[in-house]
């Protein structure tokens, strides 16, 4: 059978997980041993696995990591953890997306200002515990329009978004807010490069018979690659390598799609897209 497989415009590793990668590669070459990441540096179970093999540990709290190089993963940590690491002796690398950063300055900022500050993403994820941890201690998560109902509002509001939420999330949210609210301050601080993905995945999955979407399933911003997919085409599969394709998503499949999370290099997405070559070609 011959299939157009095509990979979305926007697809794989942006710049934040691209630093943050160079700096962890260049930590295990040079850095002070040992080097450990606190948490995964990225959310691809892949990386952190080769990372280990080049090197670099993964320290799930600061008593794993006793010694050496410590590197602040992508999503960002509270500033007490920073300062706790530096007091223990550790050599402290940031690794934390330079877009993240900006988040925890409108929260900071708006915080000062006197905002009732309400912060739009996934509770407990990495980010927005970052988040939390720059916004003061009065901060609340907010994931879906339907929870707004149930909060206690003062008359001033300050918004800021994880930065892989969805643009129609925030949307919906802010709608919800605005009538309840004297003033509604909103700092959009959705990533570009999550708004282009989300944006190409949209629209190659709308002319896909079937769509892969590769990246770890523990990454937020991958899942919801997966549910716009999903959203415009039926047969959507959301894997973390080439071995997890079965054969029969294909069958009668003659456009196939693919897009990739913030977080897939693109050597998975090559190892994917030569895995689909084989298994259409009959291989």
């Amino acid at each position: 059978m011959t299939a157009n497989i095509r990979v979305a415009d926007h697809a794989g590793a942006c710049y934040g997980v691209e630093r943050a990668l160079k700096l962890a590669r260049r930590c295990g070459a040079e850095a002070t041993p040992p080097v450990h990441t606190l948490g995964p540096l990225i959310h691809n179970p892949l990386v952190v696995r080769d990372l280990a093999s080049s090197g670099v540990e993964l320290a799930e709290t600061l008593d794993d990591a006793r010694a050496g190089t410590l590197i602040i993963r992508t999503h960002g940590v509270v500033p007490e953890v920073v300062d706790a690491a530096r007091a223990r002796g550790l050599d402290v690398v940031d690794a934390t997306c330079p877009y993240v950063k900006k988040v925890h300055d409108a929260a900071a900022q708006l915080t000062r200002e006197g905002y009732q500050l309400l912060v739009i993403g996934e509770a407990g994820h990495p980010e927005v515990e970052g988040i939390l941890g720059h916004a003061g201690a009065r901060a609340q998560v907010v994931g879906e329009a339907s929870e707004v109902a149930g909060l206690t509002l003062k008359p001033r509001v300050g918004v800021v978004v994880q930065t892989t939420q969805t643009a129609q999330r925030l949307s919906e949210i802010v709608a919800a807010l605005a009538p309840r609210v004297r003033e509604l301050r909103v700092v959009n601080t959705i990533c570009k490069a999550t708004e282009e993905r989300q944006r190409a995945a949209a629209e190659l999955a709308a002319a896909s018979d079937c769509m892969i979407v590769v990246g770890g399933k523990n990454s937020g911003n991958t899942r919801r690659l997966a549910e716009i997919c999903a959203a415009a085409c039926a047969s959507t599969h959301h894997i973390e390598s080439e071995d997890e394709l079965d054969p029969a998503w294909f069958a009668g499949a003659y456009e196939v799609g693919i897009t990739a999370g913030a977080s897939t290099p693109q050597e998975h997405i090559d190892r994917v897209r030569a895995r689909i070559e084989q298994i259409m070609s009959g291989e």
